[in-house]
């Protein structure tokens, strides 16, 4: 006698992974889970490995893809937002929005190669003004599809948030302070950031994840060179960018902002006004939010946390990963490509080829194409047992 419990069977089709499944359920001691294990294993069973369950789910076409991921991506869940997203790709609105696409896509192709195969008509039908509102129309669609996958793709792997500014600004306090605990060495020493801390928050069910960065300077010692090359690494890969400097440099320190891309959010935070006597306020000046405030009191910390839960947006339609943002973004690469082929009227075979393309990329995210080794990657980073 190892433990009393309860065996249920699953028959196929019914069951998660498509196939007959006999789930033990014991008490929760891990010795006696162990001993159970033990016990199956040696009756001729195998530990299942990361992700089998949800692969074999997969390849018996109980899930596509994208709803297989949606599983780790609901476990893994760090917000509310990320969770609902997670829930709304496992049941599919990803993967509609994706198939509804694909079948505009096939038609779109079924135009342009039905046109090359009647060469011999009067009728130019690549020159068809429907052909271009219908091509145009799929491209607005996917612009919008990629919208919603960036913003699930934030939800599921936290808004990255560069504190970036020269040394001794206060960016390390402010790190301190939004997280609540000492996790960066503040020193009045300048250079005493040399490496990247990161920092994972929740603001109000929005995951955030805070970057402190070496302080930004030109500087002979070779470890703090590195440092600030990390840092610039990260000033280029952020979603938002939190400019931390003082009332006597904050016009010049602007400089730094005008080499971001124009989808980062962009903020400039006047610390150390405790030190002048100055009161916490911010404003807008064009694009780029600025806050006044002190890291060392924490005056002005409320309002930076209000436009931080911000930087995360509303809760996304779906869950997404980054292959899914770059399979788009391959798809809406491929589609400018044939308009800008099908304007010439001559090069139908070509634009052809890049709606293929688009085609092959957009299948690429439920699995309609893909590699064995793509699944592998997939689902070896789930945890065992899912």
């Amino acid at each position: 006698m190892i433990d009393r419990g309860l065996l249920l069977f699953f028959p196929a089709p019914a069951s998660y992974t498509g196939e007959h499944v006999l789930e033990l359920q014991g008490h929760g001691n891990p010795v006696v889970l162990d001993l159970l294990l033990r016990r199956v294993c040696g009756l001729g069973a195998r530990l299942a490995r990361a992700g089998e369950f949800t692969e074999r789910a997969f390849l018996n076409g109980k899930l596509d893809l994208a709803q297989a991921e949606a599983v780790a991506d609901l476990i893994a869940a760090r917000s509310q937002a990320a969770a609902r997203a997670a829930l709304q790709s496992l049941d599919g609105v990803f993967s509609q929005r994706v198939d509804t696409l694909l079948h505009e896509l096939i038609a779109l192709r079924v135009h342009v190669e039905a046109a090359m195969d009647f060469p011999e008509e009067e009728i130019d039908f690549l020159a068809d003004p429907v052909l271009g509102s219908r091509l145009q129309a799929v491209r607005e669609t996917v612009a919008g599809i990629l919208r919603e996958a960036e913003r699930g793709l934030r939800l599921s792997d936290g808004t990255r948030v560069a504190i970036v500014g020269r040394p001794n600004v206060g960016k390390s306090s402010l790190l301190n302070a939004l997280s609540g605990s000492n996790r960066a060495i503040v020193n009045p020493v300048a250079g005493t950031t040399r490496d990247v801390l990161r920092e994972q928050l929740s603001i109000e069910g929005v995951a955030l994840e805070l970057v402190d960065t070496a302080g930004l300077r030109d500087t002979d010692d070779e470890v703090e060179r590195e440092g600030v090359a990390r840092a610039r690494a990260e000033l280029a890969a952020a979603d938002a960018v939190l400019l931390v400097t003082e009332t006597r440099q904050a016009a010049a320190d602007q400089a730094l902002l005008a080499t971001l891309g124009d989808g980062v959010r962009r903020m400039v935070l006047v610390n150390k006004i405790d030190r002048e006597g100055g009161e916490p306020r911010q404003e807008r000046r064009g694009a780029v939010d600025w806050l006044w405030l002190s890291a060392k009191t924490g005056a002005g910390l409320d309002a930076l946390r209000v436009e931080l839960r911000r930087l995360g947006g509303d809760d996304g339609t779906f869950s997404a990963r980054r292959r899914h943002v770059l399979a788009l973004s391959s798809v809406a690469t491929h589609l400018a490509t044939a308009a800008a082929q099908l304007a010439t009227r001559h090069a139908g075979e070509l634009a052809a080829e890049e709606l293929r393309l688009a085609q092959h990329a957009l299948g690429e995210i439920t699995g309609l194409y893909g590699s064995d080794d793509l699944l592998g990657a997939i689902f070896s980073s789930f945890c065992v047992g899912k």
